[in-house]
C-alpha cells in the first residue's frame, strides 16, 4: 500500500475508534509519503493530544498551521493544551490567547473558542475581558450552561 490518503483514512477511523496509537502509526505513514499535507500533521496531533503526549501534538498542530494557517481547530486545540497542562507551571496563557484570537478571526461564533478565552483572560486577571468573552457567547447560545456559570463565579468572586 503506497496510498498516502488510505493511510490517513485508516488513522482517523482510527482515532474515532479511541486506538490513537495505531492512529499515530498510520498517519506517521501518510506522512512519510506526502509531508507537505496539513490535514496528516493535523489528525497525528488529534491522536498525540488523546495520548497526553502533549509536546507532540503541540509540533505537529504547529506544522499543520504552517501549512495552513486557516485551521481553526488546530489553534483551538494548540491553546486548549497550554491551557490545560498540569505538567507545566507556567503556561504561556498570552501565547494560547494569541491561538484563540486566531481562531476567533477565522471563526467568530467558535463557542469553545470564546470560552476558553474567557478563561484565558481569567488565568491573567482580566475578569472583564473574560466578561466579554461570555456576554458574547451567549449572545450566540442563550442556554450555554457552563459560560452562565463561569459568568456568576467572575461576577460574585472577582466583580464585586
Amino acid at each position: 500500500m503506497n496510498d498516502y490518503k488510505k493511510y490517513l483514512d485508516d488513522g482517523i477511523f482510527d482515532i474515532k475508534s479511541g486506538k490513537f496509537q495505531d492512529a499515530i502509526e498510520k498517519i506517521t505513514k501518510s506522512i512519510e509519503l506526502k509531508n507537505d499535507w496539513e490535514i496528516s500533521y493535523f489528525y497525528r496531533a488529534v491522536a498525540y493530544h488523546a495520548l497526553e503526549k502533549f509536546d507532540d501534538a503541540m509540533l505537529d498542530y504547529t506544522k499543520a498551521l504552517q501549512l495552513d494557517e486557516k485551521m481553526t481547530d488546530a489553534y483551538y486545540n494548540r491553546a486548549k493544551i497550554t491551557l490545560s497542562r498540569k505538567d507545566i507551571k507556567n503556561p504561556d496563557v498570552d501565547s494560547a490567547v494569541k491561538d484563540l484570537e486566531k481562531a476567533l478571526a477565522l471563526d467568530e461564533k467558535f463557542i469553545d473558542a470564546l470560552f476558553a478565552m474567557a478563561a484565558a483572560h481569567k488565568k491573567l486577571g482580566n475578569y472583564e475581558t473574560a466578561l466579554k468573552y461570555l456576554d458574547k457567547l451567549l449572545e450566540i447560545e442563550p442556554e450555554a450552561v457552563n459560560a452562565r456559570a463561569f459568568k456568576k463565579l467572575l461576577l460574585q468572586k472577582y466583580l464585586k
